[in-house]
């Protein structure tokens, strides 16, 4: 079934979703609705069998142009009495007042896409500043339209970075590059995120979401979606793991997994010389530990 979002739209079509940023009148700023629309949308992939990747994209001339900042009070939504410690968080993240007066609300949504099994592309159409650019990173690629500018302008603000970007934004770029990045706030052009490696390709406007599209079908057309799913959790997994014996853990509980099902389909299609038909669902997938 379809959601009904106030700040989102969700169009599937042939197994790929296009998520659409809808606030097009506020440049697709995000405020504590989209936040939790965002969040829902990718917990609900996790389990919609209908949709097998997904497109991110913004309406209008913008991606995202960063947290709206015309909210009354705390404009991140938190709550200044909480006082929060470190342990506290460890202890009690989920709790009251802290899951929603005290956690980063950037943050829940990257946790969401990190967790949603499925290919997730942005296709940046335009303006992708603060939480716009950061939500990004979590998805697996960024296509860039020429249009694009991309900044990490919390310095700007005298605020820090968010949505888990501590996390991503290394592992994409390389420590000293997403330093610099932080710390000079500098608002970049397609070129200059392809430059970084911030982004996998620059395209036209017009193609930009044809191209997005192209390359989601590649990754899932003939593809078994139990196997995307664990390649995926494997690949995040191992590339955080202190040694090569925990990646073979987990390689080794997913292949005895992939083996007795798609696995075994998927190899008697390639002798029999037919396009395989595989059934297996993402969610019918084990924790790998």
């Amino acid at each position: 079934m379809d959601p009904n979002f106030e700040t989102l739209t969700w169009a599937v079509d042939d197994g790929v979703l296009t998520l659409t940023l809808n606030r097009p009148y506020q440049l697709n700023a995000f405020n504590l609705t989209m936040a939790a629309e965002l969040e829902q949308a990718f917990r609900q992939v996790r389990r919609d069998n209908t949709v097998r990747a997904v497109v991110v994209t913004g309406s209008g001339r913008a991606f995202c142009a960063g947290m709206d900042l015309a909210a009354e009070g705390n404009v991140f939504g938190l709550d200044e009495s909480a006082a929060p410690t470190a342990q506290l968080l460890r202890e009690r993240l989920t709790e009251a007042p802290f899951q929603d007066g005290v956690r980063d609300t950037g943050g829940k949504v990257t946790l969401a896409i990190h967790d949603c099994d499925k290919p997730v592309i942005a296709a940046i159409n335009g303006a992708a500043v603060g939480i716009g650019a950061t939500m990004t990173l979590a998805m697996d690629l960024r296509l860039v339209s020429t249009k694009a500018r991309i900044g990490f302008v919390f310095g700007k603000l005298g605020i820090v970075p968010e949505a888990a970007s501590s996390y991503f934004l290394p592992r994409i770029v390389g420590m000293p590059t997403a330093l610099e990045l932080m710390y000079s706030a500098d608002i970049l052009s397609a070129e200059e995120a392809l430059s970084h490696r911030l982004v996998r390709s620059i395209h036209e406007p017009d193609d930009l979401l044809p191209s997005a599209y192209a390359l989601a079908h590649k990754f899932i057309d003939g593809r078994s979606s139990a196997a995307l799913a664990m390649t995926r959790r494997l690949l995040y997994a191992g590339a955080g793991s202190t040694h090569p014996l925990e990646a073979h853990r987990r390689d080794s509980l997913a292949m005895w997994h992939a083996s007795i099902r798609d696995g075994k389909e998927g190899v008697r299609a390639f002798l029999e010389k037919r396009p395989p038909n595989f059934t297996q669902s993402a969610e019918e997938t084990p924790y790998l530990g």
